[in-house]
């Protein structure tokens, strides 16, 4: 396994020639397809790296190697993004692995490793230990001076005299993370990190974004609530560039990779899981989904789990939306919280439209997830009044459901603006994704037609 460090960089691909938008996107899928063909046909040459993708879209061949596979690869800009897109999703991986760890002790025993943020969401240790572990490897991998995040958590809480326990146990957890990074392929520490590190790696998440640069989106828990009550989250990371979202990686831990699991609270499967020992079909406990913008293809692949390392053959495969299109016969997603979403002009839609299913209420951007898998066709949030969407709470969701085949629009059929700050300025309404255009007509109509009586 070809191991990138802060010092040793990654041997680039080479840059594709500079073509339009489309044409690019063609081009770009069209050499991923033959990379694809040639690793089915010859296994033994062509290197599975740790996506089951071709090792060389990922950067672990070695120069010759990618000399003689003859191989492009770019993006909708013609740049190459492989780098950045490995990085994250072997720091989600890890990520994934501490949250499991923080929830386990979370729900076996009552400490102090919940506090109330100022808008009385609750904030774990695990959502500063992701954002302190994220943080410190970006900058190791690209350079303190390269990478400017926005993430949601500050230092307010840690840095008051009262918790310096919880504190302590941050930086133990921070620790403990990063001493298990070679087993995802990253460097670890060449010592542990003390309390001024944790504290500068946290704080130093404090881009604004914008319309230029370069800049790392970070929600380092995603449903807080999903996850201290042990069910549902997500660790969710996006690149954007130039107001772009480039790539994103969603960790979902407890995501079963059978879909009707969804229905059923996490507490209620831990315990029904002791009684008869799961399956792998049924329930291999949670999943990293990631897409890299104009490569219109999506891909999963299982956490890593009981000591095995990343990088193994054939551990992810490509995620595709549903072909329904049938209201009828579509799933619906929408938020738990009634605090900042509508139920009930939800609801009125789904009458509208036709749908008759009951609506699967999934914490998180797991609800992304569950449309860019197949496991459900929309997801319809529409915000009460005075809130305002966060972007770490979609970004990484938004590229991964469109490269899969999907679409994502405000309620009035316009893209979602990611180059207004940390906040989707100018959103119309509220947002929509869908697994194709025809259900995206048909929900778009229908929030029109009833708008005007909706109240919100």
């Amino acid at each position: 396994m070809h191991i990138i460090g802060a010092h040793h960089s990654a041997t680039k691909l080479p840059r594709g020639v500079s073509r339009a938008e489309e044409g690019g996107r063609a081009g770009f899928s069209k050499n991923v397809g033959v990379a694809f063909a040639r690793m089915r046909a010859t296994p033994s040459r062509a290197k599975v790296g740790l996506s089951g993708t071709p090792s060389v879209l990922l950067g672990f061949h070695t120069s010759s190697q990618m000399e003689n596979e003859n191989l492009r690869f770019q993006t909708f800009k013609g740049e190459n993004y492989s780098r950045e897109l490995d990085v994250a999703i072997r720091v989600v991986q890890m990520a994934c692995s501490l949250c499991q760890t923080v929830q386990d002790r979370l729900l076996s025993k009552t400490h102090d490793q919940v506090k109330s943020k100022d808008d009385n969401s609750p904030v774990t240790v695990a959502d500063w230990s992701v954002q302190a572990t994220v943080s410190w490897v970006l900058s190791e991998y690209f350079g303190p001076k390269n990478v400017a995040i926005i993430a949601e958590e500050d230092v307010q809480t840690l840095s008051k005299s009262d918790s310096v326990r919880l504190l302590e146990s941050v930086v133990s957890t921070v620790n403990e993370c990063l001493s298990e990074a070679p087993k995802y392929g990253l460097l670890s520490p060449k010592k542990s990190l003390g309390a001024p590190e944790v504290l500068e790696a946290i704080s130093k998440c404090n881009s604004k974004g914008g319309p230029s640069g370069r800049y790392w989106v970070l929600d380092p828990v995603d449903g807080t609530l999903g996850f201290v009550r042990g069910d549902q989250y997500a660790i969710a990371l996006a690149m954007i560039e130039d107001g772009e979202v480039i790539l994103g990686v969603l960790g979902c831990p407890n995501y079963p990779m059978k879909k009707e699991w969804l229905n059923y609270h996490h507490r209620y499967y831990r315990m029904m899981s002791k009684l008869s020992p799961p399956s792998s079909e049924s329930w291999d406990k949670g999943c990293v989904i990631y897409a890299l913008r104009g490569a219109r293809e999506a891909w999963m692949q299982r956490l890593v789990h009981d000591g095995a390392e990343l990088v193994r053959p054939n551990s992810a495969r490509e995620i595709r939306v549903s072909a329904v299109d049938d209201p009828a016969l579509a799933t619906f997603c929408e938020p738990v919280e009634k605090a900042n979403s509508s139920h009930s002009f939800t609801a009125g839609v789904a009458h509208t439209v036709g749908l008759k299913k009951q609506p699967l209420r999934v914490y998180s951007m797991v609800k992304y997830a569950a449309i860019a898998r197949g496991d459900a066709e929309i997801f319809m949030k529409f915000a009460k009044a005075g809130y305002k969407e966060k972007i770490w709470d979609h970004a990484a969701g938004v590229v991964i459901i469109q490269e899969a085949g999907g679409v994502v629009t405000d309620a009035g059929g316009r893209p979602l603006d990611f180059s207004r700050g940390v906040y989707l300025e100018g959103l119309d309404r509220g947002i929509i994704a869908c697994s194709g255009a025809v259900l995206h007509a048909k929900i778009i109509k229908a929030v029109y037609d009833s708008w005007d009586s909706s109240g919100l």
